[in-house]
């Protein structure tokens, strides 16, 4: 049976079809009970085992039921159910697909593409006040002011640069990277100034800052395999107008994750290198005073 013809015929056995907001109100909570419900039989039967002969009998009447709410809910908000199930698939989908990392810069001028191998170092040094500051690099040479961790609390947001690192390898984008390595696509005007100029990368630096927000609530997101989709939703609404609106959620889960893993190392070891192939979807990192194979 279809969805679309499901949906139909439980409008004919809705005995709350009306308008009023209290005939919602009634099939949502007769969504939460008949939820229950479904909880409660698969507790018996794990209290019971076999002796709960009838358990997939049972189970499936209650999740029938919890599909009659579902459809009339959806009968009084005025959606299709095929419509609901259908972006739910593709929602969960994005969630967890994880695509390539090809570039996204592919048409442009060598130097105006983000680079798709190489080493950048993040060396920490002595500023003025004793504070510490964190210089990049890239392939030897400086990138971009040095950075502190601009707060009172010594977090190590001074190292964040490698959260956009990550970004530009694994996703492809970062206009931040950009801006440090001067390869802004300036060769056109309106993609200069709609993915690489300042919108672009302040949004980039506000995913950053949130993202580093979550990680302090989460142990600087060690031993996490997963993020909030709440978090991921956020991403997707503010990066909606730019390129990396391509890559998925999962995508962006693979290069928060992998970015922290390597800004832990950094802040372990007081600096480092990352080595990266953004072809192969990799970054590695490495301790000061060790040598790139």
């Amino acid at each position: 049976m279809e969805f679309s013809e499901y949906q139909r015929r439980s409008r004919s056995t809705d005995q709350r079809g009306g308008d009023h907001p209290q005939d919602l109100v009634v099939h949502l909570l007769g969504l939460t009970g008949e939820a229950g419900s479904v909880a409660a039989e698969y507790k018996k039967y794990l209290r019971d085992g076999d002796a709960h002969s009838w358990w997939k009998t049972r189970m499936r009447e209650e999740l029938g039921d919890t599909l009659w709410y579902v459809a009339a809910i959806c009968s009084h908000l005025g959606l299709e159910l095929d419509e609901v199930a259908a972006a739910n698939l593709e929602k969960t989908r994005d969630r967890w697909s994880v695509g390539g990392t090809e570039a996204l810069d592919g048409v442009w001028p060598p130097s105006e593409r983000l680079p798709r191998t190489g080493t950048y170092e993040l060396r920490p040094v002595v500023g003025q006040g004793g504070r510490t500051l964190v210089e990049l690099y890239f392939n030897g040479s400086r990138a971009g002011d040095p950075l502190t961790d601009a707060s009172v609390i010594q977090d190590g947001y001074r190292y964040h640069d490698v959260f956009h690192l990550a970004y530009a390898v694994l996703l492809g984008w970062s206009p931040v990277t950009r801006a440090l390595l001067q390869r802004k696509r300036r060769s056109d005007p309106v993609v200069d100034e709609g993915q690489d100029g300042g919108r672009a990368i302040v949004i980039e630096e506000g995913i950053a800052a949130l993202v580093f927000g979550y990680a302090t609530q989460h142990r600087m997101l060690e031993g996490v395999s997963r993020v909030d989709q709440k978090l991921l939703d956020t991403i997707a609404m503010v990066t909606g107008p730019l390129e990396v609106q391509v890559r998925s959620a999962g995508d962006w889960e693979r290069a928060i994750l992998r970015g922290f893993e390597i800004f832990r190392d950094l802040a372990k070891h007081d600096g480092g290198f990352i080595d990266f192939d953004a072809d192969a979807g990799t970054l590695t990192f490495r301790p000061r005073g060790t040598q790139h194979d």
